[in-house]
């Protein structure tokens, strides 16, 4: 039995490979560079990430999706702020890039049925899946189904955090001893974790809730 997980360097893809790098034996991590705003960073953290993890990794180049994504990762447009997690649906639209974790998981699905891996880790979560359809269980339901039809292998998708919100999520790295100095959630560029743009409030707001200042000073 062997793995591979979608690794961004956030604090989701992350908890999710700690909890789950025995369980699924995880070897292989797939970092995705489609021209976001933090791609340098992104691939950065996930590759000591992965060094971490003793996983090998691999970054997938998708420079086409950059020409047809027109909303903030990606393009010139502000991303939104903590203040704007007032209007949920408005900042997940301002957000959005086209079917990403499909052609994520797609991708992913070719690489274990080409090289035989059973499982492929995602970090789709509950609180995300409110306002984001591909964090949802039934996307993960419909991928199962799909990989039945398009690969021999027919790896099965495992979201090991699709029940928790971020607090949840903060506190299983805690119990876990997952090093959360790794987090890069960040939508911005910047070296650090810029403390203000949507990602960056969730995350920081879940390190309060769960008593953590030390993370909250490294991180931001």
């Amino acid at each position: 039995m062997k793995s591979i997980i979608l690794l961004s360097g956030g604090l989701d893809s992350l908890v999710s490979l700690g909890v789950s790098k025995e369980k699924y034996n995880v070897e292989l991590a797939l970092t995705f560079d489609y021209g976001q705003k933090s791609a340098y960073q992104e691939v950065s953290t996930s590759e000591k990430i992965s060094d971490y993890y003793g996983l090998t990794h691999k970054v997938i180049q998708l420079d086409w999706l950059k020409e047809i994504t027109h909303t903030a990762l990606v393009s010139d447009k502000k991303v939104p702020t903590g203040k704007d997690l007032s209007d949920e649906v408005s900042s997940a639209k301002s957000v959005w890039v086209p079917n990403r974790n499909g052609l994520f998981m797609n991708i992913a699905a070719a690489f274990a049925d080409a090289e035989g891996y059973d499982y492929i880790l995602i970090g789709a979560n509950k609180e995300e899946g409110k306002t984001f359809p591909d964090n949802t269980q039934e996307f993960i339901d419909s991928l199962n189904l799909e990989f039945k039809y398009s690969t021999r292998k027919n790896p099965e998708v495992i979201a090991p955090l699709i029940n928790c919100e971020k607090n949840d999520i903060v506190k299983l790295a805690i119990d876990n001893k997952i090093p959360l100095e790794f987090v890069r959630s960040c939508y911005q560029s910047s070296e650090k974790n810029c403390g203000v743009c949507e990602s960056c409030q969730r995350l920081k707001k879940a390190l309060l809730a769960n008593n953590d200042s030390y993370y909250v000073n490294i991180l931001f």
